[in-house]
């Protein structure tokens, strides 16, 4: 029995054609895209709805948008763990249900705007909602899409589940704005409740994996094997964090129009890069691939810090999802290569954990930093962030993960 096991063995590493891996994932990758709308449907409405209607400052701009990912990275350890003993597809419900929560949040904070301070913290309660739902969907959906097609196609399934989730910010942006003139944020808010419950649909038919531990594996365990991966994603993930939160403000500035399109170019990019070289990290080595992008998306950086005009602004923000596009899961396979395989789904909470620190970090002090200064010089400081993680990307280059 152990001579048949040995023999097969080689079989069993081949990876399954691309074409298998694409539609075991294409619900999962479906209900991220819906899910995520969620999210990326406020992305340029918010900041301006906290500044303008609700008359908060940059800080409280930042402190709002940086709540979604601050919640996110409390609730990483519970969502990997969840995912690892209940069943990853378990964890992608709940976080569906969690992130409806959030529109919910939205509503009651939208008939409150004749007290703005108990308005912002309803929406404050909305934002965290939707981290915890983001965390778990994220979460689970890794998990689950490398359970289904296996470890060796880890970069692909981060490639797609990448795709539905920066889809859903750059379509959802756009769409954003024409429900926020037809509907007003309310529109929003009922949209926030909607698309996760349709997200659901699509997954309730889907195999669920079994769960891959049969306990709880304390999260600073596996924590201690994907720390490095998980700085060059924190560092890197400035970059499209400052976008997230500032660009509207920008264009806001400068009396450039709709923002939408900045979001439009970044996703747009970030898909395509995924679409043509999503195999890459699997293929050459998720440090190497790392390596370049990282230098793209700086350029990126610097390209909007310096814009005179808005086409500079939305070429810095295409390279900047371009870059960051293949940054994420170049050092994600890094992450799965340390981790240990029966920990999982804790391993890529850990690993988006860091993800969340940057976003919760960067909303918060880069909204301090364009109060001092000017809004232009976040992304300077996103350019030198993200320049950082070159070095990060060296150092897993250069070092080999135990086992390999």
């Amino acid at each position: 029995m152990s001579f048949r096991s040995h023999a097969t063995a080689p079989a069993a590493v081949h990876p399954p054609p691309a074409v298998n891996v694409f539609l075991k994932l294409l619900p999962i990758t479906l209900a991220v895209f819906i899910g995520f709308l969620t999210i990326g449907l406020p992305l340029p409405i918010l900041p301006l709805h906290v500044s303008d209607v609700l008359g908060m400052s940059t800080l409280v701009v930042g402190v709002v948008i940086g709540a979604q990912f601050a919640a996110a990275l409390l609730s990483r350890a519970w969502a990997g763990n969840l995912a690892d003993t209940r069943g990853s597809k378990r964890a992608v419900v709940a976080g569906l249900l969690a992130a409806a929560g959030s529109g919910i949040a939205y509503l009651v904070s939208v008939a409150l705007l004749s007290s703005p301070a108990v308005s912002v913290w309803v929406l404050l309660l909305g934002r965290v909602l939707l981290g915890c739902g983001e965390s778990l969907i994220v979460t689970g959906a890794l998990s689950w899409g490398i359970g289904l097609v296996g470890p060796q196609n880890a970069g692909k399934v981060m490639a797609w589940v990448g795709i539905a989730m920066y889809g859903a910010y750059a379509v959802g942006a756009p769409i954003g704005i024409a429900v926020q003139n037809g509907y007003g944020f309310a529109g929003i808010s009922v949209a926030a409740v909607v698309l996760p419950l349709l997200a659901l649909a699509l997954i309730v038919h889907v195999r669920a994996i079994p769960p891959t531990a049969a306990r709880r594996t304390p999260f600073y365990k596996v924590l201690g094997s994907v720390w490095g991966a998980g700085m060059g994603l924190a560092l890197c993930s400035v970059g499209f964090g400052v976008i997230t939160a500032f660009i509207a403000l920008l264009f806001a500035a400068r009396d450039w129009g709709n923002a939408s399109l900045a979001f439009t170019a970044f996703g747009a990019a970030f898909i395509g890069a995924r679409l043509f070289f999503g195999h890459l990290p699997d293929k050459l080595g998720g440090a190497r691939v790392a390596l370049v992008c990282v230098l793209i998306e700086a350029v990126g950086q610097l390209l909007i810090w310096g814009a005179q005009t808005p086409v500079m602004a939305y070429a810095g923000a295409a390279l900047t999802g371009f870059g960051y596009s293949l940054a994420f899961p170049g050092f994600g396979v890094e992450a799965v290569r340390r981790a240990p395989p029966q920990s999982r789904g804790v391993a890529m909470g850990a690993y988006v954990a860091f993800l969340d620190i940057s976003l919760g970090i960067t909303g918060p002090l880069l909204g301090a930093v364009a109060g001092a200064w000017s809004i232009e010089t976040v992304y300077l400081a996103g350019a030198i962030a993200v320049a950082l993680s070159l070095l990060v990307a060296l150092r897993l280059l250069t070092s080999v993960p135990q086992g390999a």
